[in-house]
């Protein structure tokens, strides 16, 4: 997960999604109370209930927070170099987060409430679908220019989002502070060995 900007941020939901943010890496999912982000929002709980009715609704449109800055960061690399974009979006998945162990324990326990919570499953379906959607693109243009070779661009990006997700549940799980940089360079060895074309 990228840091949060700095800088004076004027919009209510906004500042609630960044006191989320800081609740979420401080005390986990499984602590987390309303009380809790009003305390990092700096106002009462009563606020907190103007914009959402439940922490259930709050949390899922956090998830939703997520994805659209994921999104953006996805929007700001300028390169449109096959493998150079491949090799970023990977970075963005799994270099990134390595600056936010708490972070990827709090969203792991919601993904673990995901099958009984359908707010949850939805987005977390939603964020999935899209990351794969990104990753298929990029290895189907990267087939179009040749500068891949031929391959099952679908399948290579449900392999290497395998990667992504191993990688982090053993991270948050087993507490191993080299799965994410073990992934990247798996999911490396793996787009050379399926990918990339002899020279």
């Amino acid at each position: 997960m990228a840091d949060l900007p700095d800088g004076t941020v004027s919009d209510p939901d906004e500042k609630i999604m960044r006191a989320t943010y800081r609740a979420l890496g401080d005390d986990g999912y499984a602590d987390l109370t309303i009380k809790r982000i009003a305390e990092e929002y700096g106002k009462s709980t009563a606020a907190i209930h103007y914009h959402y009715d439940t922490k259930d609704d709050l949390l899922a449109a956090f998830l939703d927070y997520l994805l659209d800055r994921f999104v953006e960061t996805i929007h700001e690399v300028e390169t449109t170099d096959p493998e150079q974009r491949l090799d970023l979006l990977l970075d963005k998945l799994l270099v990134d987060p390595q600056d936010h162990q708490d972070l990827l324990v709090a969203v792991l326990e919601m993904r673990s409430q995901a099958p009984h919570t359908p707010a949850f499953a939805e987005r977390f379906e939603a964020n999935d679908e899209y990351i794969r959607f990104m990753l298929k693109t990029v290895v189907d243009h990267g087939i179009d220019q040749g500068v891949f070779r031929e391959a099952d661009a679908d399948h290579v990006a449900k392999a290497l989002m395998t990667i992504v997700d191993g990688a982090r549940t053993r991270a948050v799980v087993l507490d191993d502070d080299e799965a994410l940089a073990t992934a990247r360079r798996t999911a490396e060895e793996y787009v050379t060995a399926t990918l990339l074309k002899e020279n």
